[in-house]
């Protein structure tokens, strides 16, 4: 295990000699059935002897259409070994976004999970002119379609027929170089078409280590992946990582039992965006709700103890004196409950894709779930900065992976704030777009990331906001809103929320209230309703909302400060076009999906 790993064929092959029995593990009638090393090793190898069989030459580009499970996983190595870049497209998506990465890409193949994923493909296929092949994960082929379709289990078989030549792909494997295009990972496209980042072996490789080594994990995890595979935070930290350190991977069924599966699974650690985090804590405050007087009274001490030593939490110190001996009463009475419901086992969280509200961090950390947050984008790899053990600071995304690469900062601040980024982990460019290269990557090679920040003396960075998200008033103010919202979000009474104000002359937000805690609320002032339409235009309940808003508003600067709001009645979702399939807001659908309502809240005197 001590020769050094450089492509990702290596990284699994070295990962494979640990023979642990669950290397991989999906839920099947109700059952997680685990697959060895040697199991994975072997499905690995047939496919990629089946592919070569069936014509896939090097550099021939395969898209993967697919929830995670393990022919994802299965497939990804075996086009890595075989020196065909995967093109990864989220299964959320519709079939004209589906076919534009498929044609931009110029995928020969496509792999898809189920008989929806391939409708997808059958629907456009005559815009397809690179397209040879869809191969089916699961369920029966469509007759008469006139198309070249296979099984994944027909290339299975015809791997096996040629189970002999298996030490060849390996021989395959050992050809591959660091500087070997991996993958295309096209970006959520929240202005304009999605461009396809292209990422080599080594980008991926020098991540995967640089993240080891900040976090040090140790081998012998169990991890739950329910973050998209598409997803480059997934990829790397919750596939290529955890197969790296020899982590036992569970797929949950959907992120909606991901409840149910830690349950089940009983992971030691996650990785995850903020999102799936603020609705745990979300549930677990409408649970608090519904509880009795006393057990809300026990739960609320045992916050207060909490947020008395979670500065010594966050800096690795075990609490000690009064507040120590409260803090213990109050993991025994409250917090080790929440985490047994957590599954119980779980050392390790990280968080990436979008900022971590602090008070989210806090309270996770309290029970006992400490979170790490990271930073970067899917042209990094994505790791730029993650937090260490021992040296949390909420707010901060934590130092850069390098101080320094080859001889110049790893990480610099541009004179207009923006985050630059140079090293190992940076794309080689967009696939055939090289004006967009040319943008992204100035001439020193330093990556614009977008994103507006600084650093602290100690060099750990901070993210004010995302550089075309800043928010200009009419009277040339700059407000972030990332900030903003995720205060509001911190809120029990608001599950989602969206600031305006860009050339306007004061700050609004569009929210969507979390409507298990405002219907409880509703009960208790007898407010009839018959849907959440009718709950959200009740007066009442806007002023409730609307003074928990002044709440925030207390601690803002008054060009900050939200002076109206609207109610929406339903989640902003990905489904709905709201969300990227990384759960980010896409600010100008929405301004267009609820221009109405943002104009009535500038139709009218502010307050």
């Amino acid at each position: 295990m001590s020769q050094p790993v450089e492509t990702i064929a290596q990284l699994f092959y070295q990962a494979a000699q640990r023979d642990l029995p669950d290397a991989l593990a999906v839920k099947r009638n109700g059952v997680y059935e685990p697959i060895s090393h040697a199991e994975f090793v072997a499905r690995v190898e047939r496919l990629a002897l089946a592919m070569a069989a069936r014509g896939l030459k090097v550099g021939d580009r395969v898209a993967i259409m697919s929830e995670n499970r393990p022919e994802w996983a299965i497939a990804d190595f075996a086009c890595a070994i075989q020196g065909l870049p995967d093109v990864t497209v989220y299964a959320t998506l519709n079939p004209a976004q589906a076919a534009f990465i498929l044609k931009d890409s110029q995928s020969r193949w496509v792999l898809c999970s189920d008989r929806m994923q391939l409708d997808k493909v059958l629907a456009h296929w005559d815009q397809l002119p690179g397209l040879e092949a869809a191969i089916l994960m699961d369920g029966d082929l469509p007759d008469g379609t006139g198309r070249n379709l296979a099984l994944w289990s027909d290339l299975q078989r015809e791997g096996q027929a040629m189970e002999a030549r298996r030490p060849e792909v390996r021989a395959w494997g050992d050809q591959r170089k660091a500087s070997d295009l991996l993958t295309l990972i096209y970006t959520s496209g929240t202005t304009g078409d999605p461009k396809g980042a292209m990422l080599t072996h080594g980008n991926l490789v020098s991540n995967v280590l640089a993240s080891l080594e900040a976090v040090r994990m140790e081998e012998g995890h169990r991890c739950l992946s329910f973050l998209p595979l598409t997803h480059i935070f997934e990829r790397m930290a919750g596939h290529f990582l955890m197969v790296h350190i020899g982590s036992s991977i569970y797929y949950a069924e959907s992120v909606n039992t991901v409840a149910a599966d830690l349950m089940e699974v009983k992971p030691t650690v996650i990785a995850s965006v903020p999102r799936i985090y603020e609705k745990v804590f979300g549930r677990i405050y409408e649970g608090v709700a519904s509880a009795s007087p006393v057990k809300r009274l026990i739960f609320h001490w045992s916050m207060v103890a909490g947020r008395r030593v979670v500065p010594q939490l966050y800096l690795g110190q075990t609490p000690s004196g009064w507040n120590g001996f409260c803090y213990g009463i109050a993991r025994k009475l409250v917090f080790d409950k929440i985490s047994a419901r957590l599954g119980g086992r779980m050392q390790l969280a990280i968080s990436g894709g979008a900022p971590l509200g602090p008070k989210i961090m806090e309270f996770f950390w309290i029970v006992g779930l400490p979170i790490l947050e990271g930073y970067g984008l899917t042209e990094s790899s994505p790791v730029i900065t993650i937090n260490r053990f021992g040296q949390v600071v909420p707010g901060c995304v934590g130092p850069p992976i390098y101080k320094d690469y080859a001889g110049r900062p790893f990480v610099k601040i541009a004179e207009d704030g923006e985050i630059l980024c140079q090293g190992p982990n940076i794309m080689l460019g967009y696939w055939n777009n090289e004006q967009a290269t040319q943008e992204a990557i100035d001439a020193d090679g330093y990556l614009h990331t977008g994103d507006i920040g600084h650093q602290d003396d100690q060099g750990r960075l901070y993210i004010t906001d995302r550089k075309k998200e800043i928010i200009v008033t009419s009277g040339g103010k700059k407000v972030a809103p990332q900030p903003l919202e995720n205060l509001l979000k911190g809120d029990k009474y608001i599950s989602q929320a969206v600031l305006i104000g860009d050339q306007r002359n004061f700050i609004t937000a569009l929210i969507v209230p979390n409507f298990d805690s405002l219907v409880r609320w509703a009960g208790y002032k007898k407010i009839t309703f018959a849907s959440h339409a009718e709950l959200i235009l009740n007066p009442l309940v806007i002023a409730k909302v609307g003074s928990r808003v002044e709440r925030i508003n207390e601690h803002l600067s008054n060009y900050e400060r939200i002076k109206k709001i609207a109610l929406l009645d339903q989640e902003m979702t990905l489904e709905g076009g709201q969300l990227t399939p990384s759960l980010k807001v896409k600010r100008r659908i929405v301004n267009q999906m609820y221009a109405a309502q943002i104009e009535a809240m500038y139709s009218e005197p502010k307050k």
